[in-house]
C-alpha cells in the first residue's frame, strides 16, 4: 500500500514538474528538444541524485523507463499548448509548488524505506524537491527559485519533516505522506497567495561588504 501511494505521488510530481520546465523553455522560446531536455531534468533530476546518493541502483528511471517517456512527451505537448495559459510564470509558480510538496513527501518516503535515519530522509527529500528545478533555472537561464526571497526550500522542509517525524510518532505511513504533501502544499501554496517571504539580512551601518574598499 505504501509503495502504492509514493508511486501515485511520484507520477504525479514527475507530470507536474515536467510540465514547469517545458514553460520555461516556452518562456525562452526553445525548440522541441530544449523543451523535452527542461522537461525531462526538472522532473528526474532529483530523484536521480537521491537514488545515486542512497547507493539505489539503477536510479529509478532506469528500473521504469516509462517515467523518462512520460517526461518527452509531456513536454512535447506543452510545445504545442503553451501559448494556452494567460499567464506562463504564474501557472509555473503553481505547479512547481505542487511538485515540490509532492516530491518533498515521496523523496523522505523513499529515503525511510531504503533505511535512512530521519536526519539523512530529510536532507534526501529536499534533494528530490529541489535539486530537478535548480537545473531548470540554470539551464533556462533563470534566477533559481530556490535563492529569491520566498518561502520554497522552507516549505519542502516542513513537508519531508511531517513524513520523518509523523513516522517516528508510529503513525501509518500512506497518511504520513499524503499530510506531508498537503502540508508543503498548503504552506507554499499560502506563501505564493500572500507574497510571504523570509527575512533579508540587513548589515549595520559601515558593515556592508559592498562597501568594503570605496572611498569617501
Amino acid at each position: 500500500m505504501l509503495s502504492t501511494a509514493i508511486a501515485v505521488l511520484d507520477w504525479f510530481g514527475v507530470i507536474v514538474f515536467a510540465v514547469t520546465g517545458a514553460l520555461v523553455a516556452s518562456r525562452k522560446r526553445m525548440d522541441l528538444v530544449g523543451f523535452a531536455l527542461l522537461g525531462t531534468v526538472t522532473a528526474i533530476g532529483g530523484g536521480t541524485l537521491r537514488d545515486v546518493l542512497l547507493g539505489l541502483s539503477p536510479v529509478f528511471w532506469v528500473r521504469e523507463p516509462a517515467y523518462l517517456v512520460t517526461c518527452v512527451l509531456v513536454s512535447g505537448l506543452v510545445f504545442f499548448t503553451a501559448h494556452i495559459p494567460e499567464s506562463r510564470y504564474r501557472a509555473l509558480l503553481w505547479l512547481d509548488a505542487v511538485g515540490l510538496a509532492s516530491f518533498a513527501a515521496t523523496g523522505g518516503a523513499t529515503a525511510m524505506l531504503a533505511g535512512a535515519g530521519p536526519i539523512a530522509a530529510i536532507a534526501m527529500g529536499l534533494i528530490t524537491a529541489t535539486f530537478g528545478g535548480i537545473l531548470r533555472d540554470v539551464l533556462g537561464g533563470e534566477s533559481p527559485m530556490i535563492l529569491r526571497r520566498e518561502i520554497y526550500v522552507s516549505a519542502a522542509f516542513v513537508a519531508v519533516a511531517t513524513v520523518v517525524f509523523m513516522g517516528a510518532a508510529g503513525m501509518s505511513r500512506e497518511v504520513t505522506l499524503v499530510s506531508g504533501f498537503a502540508v508543503g502544499l498548503l504552506v507554499r501554496g499560502a506563501a505564493l497567495y500572500w507574497n510571504w517571504s523570509l527575512p533579508r539580512y540587513h548589515p549595520r551601518p559601515g558593515h556592508d561588504p559592498k562597501e568594503r574598499g570605496r572611498c569617501p
